[in-house]
């Protein structure tokens, strides 16, 4: 279990890395942190490289585990802030093709992100000493909620193997028949994996079986894709190799969550 949950969490921890490399390169938000209309913000360009290092140095800090929990509980925070009131009205007020659900794709993976950090701060044993800080015990009533945030995402997605067959359908490798099937096939076991550890059924078989697919799309369908097509789209291929790893990762710690405290009910 040990050996997961480190592992768990230093894919999560590279996720961070990754991106926040990626975005200097670009240098340029992410649409999944900032919808593309944030070019608006003064000294975009600075408070972009500032992002990136925030992501890199927050990735540090969990796979170090130096002060992993307090920064992934800040981390959790900002992401959810960042989803609630950028990434939300942007889409139901300036964007025209908000009510589409494949609209909301750089925002569901914001929600996870945000998921994923309050889950990963959950992997950690509580203490017995309370932290000084009001935000930090706040946010720490948040942590139940992790894998809520991550589970929506997922059904999110698994509906959009239904919505956008065909389009799905052509990302599956070539040497796999029956494409279709395929398709809708992972779209069922995402809305079942959701809604499962949404209530909490047979949570460690299903979360492992879902961090378990998403792995298994890292290493046979987003690498070879990452590698054919490295800087196409912004690096959104290599985009998907990243965050397919930190999303793997996010699942595996969920399912030894019961015995972490992950997944309490909210309350």
């Amino acid at each position: 279990m040990k050996i997961l949950v480190r592992a768990g969490r230093i894919a999560f921890g590279a996720c961070l890395i990754g991106l926040g490399i990626q975005g200097m390169f670009y240098t340029d938000f992410d649409p999944v942190f900032l919808p593309d209309s944030s070019t608006w913000l003064p000294f975009h360009k600075a408070l972009e490289y500032v992002w990136c290092v925030m992501l890199i140095l927050s990735g540090l800090s969990i796979i170090l585990e130096k002060k992993s929990k307090e920064v992934s509980l800040v981390l959790g925070g900002i992401f959810l802030i960042l989803f609630l009131f950028c990434q939300v009205p942007h889409l139901l007020i300036v964007d025209p093709n908000g009510k589409s659900l494949g609209s909301w794709t750089h925002a569901l993976k914001e929600l996870a992100f945000s998921g994923g950090a309050f889950v990963v701060a959950g992997s950690y044993p509580p203490t017995t000493i309370q932290p000084k800080s009001r935000l930090i015990n706040l946010l720490k009533k948040l942590i139940p909620f992790g894998r809520v945030f991550f589970s929506i995402t997922m059904i999110a997605f698994g509906i959009d193997h239904f919505l956008y067959s065909e389009f799905v359908a052509d990302l599956v490798p070539a040497w796999i028949p029956d494409h279709i099937f395929w398709t809708h096939f992972t779209g069922a076991a995402l809305i079942g994996s959701g809604i499962a550890i949404i209530a909490k059924f047979k949570l460690k078989i299903v979360a492992n079986l879902l961090g378990t697919m998403i792995f298994l799309w890292f290493i046979f369908l987003h690498i070879p894709r990452g590698i054919a097509d490295p800087y196409g789209n912004r690096g959104n291929e290599m985009t998907s190799v990243i965050q397919s790893f930190g999303f793997s990762g996010i699942a595996f710690l969920i399912a030894f969550g019961t015995r972490l405290g992950i997944n309490k009910s909210p309350s």
